[in-house]
């Protein structure tokens, strides 16, 4: 297959890129590179610095199926500029996809959000669940699967709804939880912990990124909207287990964020799909990659410090 990744260069994509490879396929990255790239070199791999918002210079000729992860991530860089946010992710996804339709692409896989639910109280937050996003992040997300969604007649359309991602990439992000406890844990001996009450779904960079091969090999058998999280741990739970692997103290302060939800993934699960890694996982080869020279603390694994520091955002 000739795979079209947007966003390819980000957190996901670099640890997607290399299996998309390992399969044999050809592939094609679309990304504006704000924070650089760590990809593998290949000839089997195109990589154009673009904003998806110029859609008409990503090139969709002789592409079988796009992979869509590029978007404007998380609530406070959705806060940070909220007119790129809608531009970025809701207009531009849907030119994408019109020009997929266009050019008779088969295959459409949207990296949504889990946020989309909003805060919910049920034990069990599955796929038909009415969604009440609370930031503007998590409203694009919403809308742009609601837009995504109309066009399933004229292509194969699977929006994954991931949950928090944690463990190590290339292109590392210490904005996300698991990550950046595990970080101030090993550079503080500190964590803190703001509420700490809220139960977040939680997935593996490698489990996320095999949801995406896995549904790319399914092609057009099981299209429509899926959970994609395996693992619903409180805050302060999932610092609990950093300090089993890091001595280090955790310090709990109030907190502004209500958001409080768990995922269940029994419907992606019922396609075949296993997980194969935990949230333990993460936090192991994250302390692993810091004692051996492969991550550091810096800025640019953290998106909205590195947004704030690119003019004419």
């Amino acid at each position: 297959m000739h795979i079209l990744v947007t966003g390819g260069c980000g957190y996901i994509g670099s640890v997607l890129i290399p299996k998309l490879l390992k399969a044999g396929n050809d592939i094609t990255v679309v990304d504006i590179m704000w924070f650089g790239n760590h990809l593998p070199k290949s000839n089997r791999v195109k990589t154009i610095q673009e904003d998806i918002r110029n859609t008409a210079s990503v090139p969709m000729d002789g592409i079988d199926a796009i992979i869509h992860l590029a978007n404007i991530a998380n609530d406070p860089c959705g806060d940070l500029n909220a007119k790129l946010s809608w531009e970025v992710n809701v207009l531009a996804t849907m030119t994408m996809v019109e020009h997929a339709i266009k050019h008779k692409i088969k295959q459409f896989l949207y990296a949504s959000s889990g946020s989309v639910y909003g805060v919910k109280e049920e034990p069990q937050v599955t796929e038909d669940l009415p969604l009440v996003p609370i930031s503007d992040y998590n409203k694009t997300k919403m809308i742009s699967e609601r837009v995504l969604m109309s066009y399933k007649d004229y292509i194969t359309m699977q929006c994954i709804r991931p949950a928090t991602v944690c463990g190590y990439s290339p292109r590392m992000r210490l904005d996300l939880s698991v990550n950046m406890l595990t970080m101030q844990a090993l550079v503080n001996g500190r964590i803190t912990v703001f509420g700490g009450d809220q139960t977040r779904p939680n997935i593996h960079i490698q489990d996320i990124t095999d949801v995406f091969t896995h549904f790319l090999m399914l092609g057009d058998k099981a299209p429509g909207i899926y959970n994609a999280g395996f693992e619903n741990i409180s805050i302060l739970n999932i610092a609990k287990k950093v300090v089993e692997l890091i001595p280090a103290e955790i310090v709990i302060m109030d907190s502004n964020d209500p958001r409080s939800y768990r995922l269940n993934s029994e419907r992606l699960m019922s396609t075949g799909f296993k997980q194969n890694h935990s949230v333990s996982d993460a936090i192991q080869e994250i302390v692993d990659a810091y004692h051996n020279g492969k991550l550091k603390d810096e800025y640019l694994w953290y998106n909205l410090k590195a947004m704030k520091k690119i003019k004419d955002l």
